[in-house]
């Protein structure tokens, strides 16, 4: 029965009962913990923070409450079998690509995926092949990779095991994952979907189909991002008989903590049971929501608006409509620059880049407050159109840089390495991953060529003032290479 939340009501029942706890954790109950975060977190939240108890089930050996959650989760999307995952969609990521490859087995990879993507290969031991997404020079991002070139790397790879493909990007923007499945299958490799911004797909007509929907064999949702989890939720769902259903759940047992988090599982179980009984009509308040937001911005004279005009462009063949991306190069002005003046004004926005600014809206935007926060976005805009500069050039935008393999990803990882500063760093092997966050996409991967190129996107990226990820030095002042 779907209009259930299982693990939920195990517990509530557990705290309902009043048991007292001589287990883990040690607040036993929010009694230990430091006043002034209990009084933040509330002592009903507290009691359900729960150890990992029989009586509560196992997440590495689930047999009632969660796995009758898990499998509500599979029925609504249509997945042969759900995991909760815990460690957000890295970790979903991290198991999915292991449960479906074995050490030394090549995976298609687009080169705009995210950081995630890297550790899942180190972890596995596997070989990427990497394949460039298209390029929308107009919004100076990178979009989708094609059918086609998903076919030109079989081509030259026949022994891929695995496709990967992150849908929708940031941005919104939906690969055609059913052209992309039938190449896939053709060759006999799995399609694994970074589906992290779209765990709402599927359940509203306006949006792209789900990745399951289009015949991926796996992928991993952030129900955190859209829906209505809590903080590092995900799903990881697998479909068909091409990648082993015991190896999933034995790859997720192996990467999942052994004390798990009962309050992100159970916010796991009310995000399923939300969307479930309500999802179509949620789904309506947030394409509103955006509606709003969108028409707002497009009020103002220059700035262009990501629209469903991309899909049919750029290997774009959907568009979430939730996500209102809005690039300022007219006015010369950077996405990062206009981020700042948004949060100087208690506005916080999911990303900024060289030139656009991308608005996360959900089914919890909307009404009176939503209505005044808008009127403080016209009024930001609406200062800042007043001091428009000298249009962006389109070379401050991000396209990705051409990249060299000079090493496998693996060797790199594993060989002495030496830290240089960044300005002398031309020509060495890159020991490390370096990306720029969000939407942490590597420029450079261990056992990569530091090429001219790369290093004028990385100061172009720094003079932004976006956050690097990933290398030991975070000011990215100096580079780890190959001793």
């Amino acid at each position: 029965m779907q209009n259930r939340m299982p693990l939920v009501e195990a517990m509530l029942k557990y705290k309902n009962d009043k048991v007292y706890p001589f287990h883990t954790p040690g607040h036993k109950g929010g009694r230990g913990m430091e006043t002034l975060l209990r009084e933040q977190l509330g002592a009903g939240a507290l009691a359900m923070d729960v150890s990992l108890m029989s009586e509560l089930d196992d997440i590495h050996a689930p047999t009632t409450y969660i796995k009758e959650a898990q499998d509500l989760a599979a029925q609504l999307y249509g997945s042969d079998k759900c995991f909760f995952a815990v460690n957000g969609t890295t970790g979903a990521i991290h198991a999915m690509l292991m449960a479906a490859c074995s050490a030394g087995d090549k995976v298609l990879v687009p080169r705009n995926a995210h950081r995630s993507v890297a550790g899942a290969l180190l972890l596995a031991n596997l070989e990427p092949v990497f394949v460039m997404p298209e390029y929308d020079a107009a919004f100076g991002i990178n979009t989708q990779i094609t059918p086609e070139a998903v076919e030109q790397a079989f081509s030259r790879h026949a022994d891929i095991k695995a496709v990967l493909v992150t849908s929708p990007n940031y941005y919104g923007q939906a690969a055609d994952l059913a052209a992309i499945a039938e190449v896939a299958h053709a060759h006999n490799a799995a399609l694994l979907v970074d589906e992290a911004h779209g765990p709402h797909l599927g359940f509203n007509k306006k949006l792209p189909p789900s990745a399951l929907q289009c015949g991926a064999d796996a992928c991993a949702q952030s129900t955190h991002k859209i829906l209505g989890a809590m903080t590092q939720c995900s799903l990881l769902h697998v479909k068909g008989g091409r990648i082993d259903l015991a190896r999933a759940a034995e790859v997720m047992s192996l990467l999942t903590t052994t004390s798990p988090n009962y309050l992100l599982m159970a916010s796991l179980d009310a995000a399923r049971y939300t969307l479930e009984t309500q999802g179509a009509e949620l789904a309506e308040k947030a394409l509103a929501a955006a509606a709003k937001l969108r028409d707002l911005l497009g009020s103002f004279a220059g700035l262009r608006l990501l629209d469903a005009s991309c899909v049919g462009t750029n290997g774009v063949a959907g568009f979430d409509l939730t996500k209102v991306t809005v690039n300022t190069a007219a006015w010369g002005c950077s996405g990062v620059e206009v981020g700042n003046a948004l949060r100087r004004a208690d506005i916080a926005v999911e990303l900024t880049d060289a030139a656009n600014v991308l608005f996360l809206v959900t089914y919890a935007d909307g009404g009176a407050e939503y209505d005044a926060i808008l009127a403080k976005i016209k009024a930001v805009f609406a200062e800042l159109e007043q001091h428009k500069r000298t249009p962006l050039a389109a070379e401050s935008f991000d396209k990705l840089p051409e990249f060299t393999t000079a090493m496998p990803l693996r060797t790199a990882f594993d060989a002495a390495k030496e830290s240089v500063p960044l300005n002398e760093a031309e020509g060495r092997i890159c020991a490390e991953q370096v990306s720029f966050y969000p939407p942490g996409i590597p420029v450079l991967w261990p056992g990569e060529l530091v090429t001219r190129g790369v290093l004028d996107y990385c100061q172009r990226m720094k003079a932004l003032g976006l956050p690097v990820s990933g290398p030991a030095d975070y000011t990215l002042t100096e580079l780890r290479v190959i001793k």
